[in-house]
């Protein structure tokens, strides 16, 4: 090998070694929560009817609502006029980036789960289900505050806003971006 093609060879090595690779930005890659909400309503049983398994409820806004209680409620003997019928909902969008290498599989998993009461309890029942996507960071545009994340089985790009442009400071191209949205649902009958 001449010298000229060593110095080459070297000269090349060095430049892919410094410019072509891309570092790490300093810091932890973000996370966090984009919305959460919690609603809880209640009403009170104002007439229900054992037979048809229709239930009217009086509103807080002095209104009445006539729901059907379907043969999945277990318990229903167990309600009386006058309990107190509450619903809890939770919504909640959180995301996490982590860098090439976190063992992150790109792709959508769904995991869901559900209770109801056992026979002679109180009628009640909780629901969940958390759906989590995974996929990789593309391109980077940090003037127009975005970031372009790779579609999923061969479905199309998304270019998503940054809710906060200083973030883009802490991603690079081919970090892995977990987005989770969780949803909750609990209805309990109570005694007043």
């Amino acid at each position: 090998m001449t010298l000229i093609r060593f110095r080459t060879l070297a000269l090349m090595t060095l430049v892919a070694a410094t410019g072509c690779a891309q570092k790490p930005p300093p810091g932890p890659p973000p996370s966090g929560v984009i919305q959460s909400d919690v609603v809880t309503a209640s009403a009170t049983v104002k007439k229900i009817d054992q037979k048809t398994r229709e239930v009217t409820l009086a509103m807080p806004d002095g209104s009445t609502k006539m729901i059907h209680a379907g043969p999945e409620v277990r318990n229903l003997a167990q309600v009386k006029v006058g309990d107190t019928v509450t619903v809890s909902y939770l919504g909640e969008l959180a995301f996490k980036v982590m860098r090439p290498g976190s063992g992150a599989t790109p792709g959508v998993t769904i995991a869901q789960d559900a209770v109801r009461a056992e026979p002679g309890q109180q009628p009640g029942a909780a629901g969940a289900r958390v759906v989590t996507i995974t996929t990789t960071i593309k391109a980077i545009d940090k003037k127009a505050g975005t970031v372009t994340l790779a579609g999923l089985e061969g479905g199309e790009d998304a270019v998503v806003q940054a809710r906060d442009p200083a973030n883009l400071d802490r991603v690079m191209v081919g970090d892995t971006v977990e987005i989770t949205m969780t949803e909750a649902v609990g209805i309990a009958v109570s005694k007043p």
